[in-house]
């Protein structure tokens, strides 16, 4: 997604050949560390879901070491600073890897709160910088929590921090991260849960990812900035969602295609049959859909486009509604052997309906959209 330039006859839509390199690298890394083996292992037998089941706790600390080893946390950080100099579009390429195998890590939400902790107003405050250290070589994990209007922010008394109350709607590997970075609707700020107290993890149908809800009762925390970086993090959150979605879409694909070629009814593959067809060709165009906004999305934010915010949510609304249809179109497909736990369909199906929530839904970000451009219709500008 490198190429973008003026002249429209050298537009390049396609990763580069260093992103497809880091992809192919990413995978290997991927099967090698937390391959199907890890995830069956992870979410355990089927007696485990139900009434009084277990809270998914934890996260894979193998794949976790190996990815900081890899460099993976400093993929922003300038060259100048210890990091890769790379960009959005390479994060995203490897939140789609993590989403097609259904990675047990926080890397999506680390990397949310290190950038948040990168913005000019977090870096003036020297209080931020260990976490920025700590993230950045995976020695800390990070969350992410979207509270519009769900929490109240004490002003800083003297010298001392801005403090908060209140709670905020689940958000994944609270329970485990030692940074929170909450968006407020006036702004973001940065918690030390290390030192004000980690939630418990929370009984949920997604067995692959802990949730946390956090709760602060008069907890002090660092203003990282305002509207503007409220925006910023949710772009960032919501692109980076959409590319999981799409990993595990494409995977849900390809998994029933073959499928499709070799469960035989009436004495042939049902991928014979002109309903199932049409049904697998519905999730094509719906997958390729889906690359094509969240990595549009994703070169919108490494360039801060203007049209980033837009791109963002046109993104997560996208991803959101066609992983959905993927996902049914899947299941309709597998049929019974879809509902078994034996079978990996649920567990994509489950993990689909928590990123499709995450950080908006494909409503709130239709709203989102609407008002973005009515926003621009206001002032007389162009819509796009």
């Amino acid at each position: 997604m490198s190429g973008f330039t003026v002249d429209c006859a050298a537009v390049d839509f396609d990763l580069s050949a260093d992103q497809l390199a880091l992809r192919d690298a990413a995978a290997g890394l991927l099967d090698a560390e937390a391959g199907h083996d890890a995830l069956r292992a992870r979410v355990g037998p089927g007696s485990v879901v139900g009434r009084g089941a277990a809270a998914p706790q934890g996260y894979d600390e193998a794949v976790w070491s190996a990815m900081a080893e890899q460099g993976w946390l400093a993929l922003e950080v300038p060259e100048d600073e210890g990091g890769l100099g790379l960009g959005m579009v390479e994060v995203a390429v490897l939140c789609e890897e993590i989403g097609r195998r259904l990675v047990a890590a926080p890397f999506l939400s680390s990397m949310v709160a290190l950038g948040a902790l990168r913005s000019p107003e977090a870096q003036a405050d020297d209080a931020t910088a260990a976490w920025r250290e700590a993230l950045a070589r995976g020695a800390a994990v990070g969350c992410v929590a979207f509270a519009p209007g769900g929490l109240e922010v004490e002003p800083a008394w003297a010298d001392g921090p801005v403090r908060l109350r209140g709670t905020t709607p689940p958000a994944a590997y609270a329970p485990s991260a030692d940074v929170a970075v909450v968006v407020t609707s006036d702004g973001v700020y940065g918690v030390d849960l290390g030192t004000s107290g980690r939630p418990a993890p929370l009984p949920a149908m997604d067995r692959t990812r802990e949730l946390g809800s956090l709760a602060f009762d008069g907890t002090p925390a660092h203003r990282l900035g305002g509207a503007d970086a409220a925006d910023l993090v949710l772009d960032r959150a919501v692109v980076l969602a959409g590319a999981e979605m799409l990993g595990a879409a494409d995977h849900v694909l390809a998994m029933t295609v073959q499928y499709a070629k070799d469960r035989v009814q009436f004495g042939k593959p049902i991928g014979s049959f002109q309903a199932v067809k049409h049904m697998l060709a519905d999730a094509l165009v719906d997958v390729e859909g889906m690359r094509s906004t969240a990595y549009y999305a994703a070169w919108c934010a490494a360039a801060d486009d203007a049209d980033r915010s837009l791109a963002a949510s046109m993104a997560k609304g996208w991803c959101s509604e066609a992983s959905r249809r993927v996902m049914a179109a899947g299941l309709q497909v597998h049929g019974g052997i879809g509902f078994t736990w034996e079978h990996d369909m649920h567990l994509y199906l489950k993990r689909a309906q928590l990123d499709q929530v995450s950080y908006g839904d494909a409503a709130f970000h239709r709203d989102r959209i609407a008002g973005i451009l009515r926003g621009r219709l206001d002032a007389g500008q162009a819509l796009w």
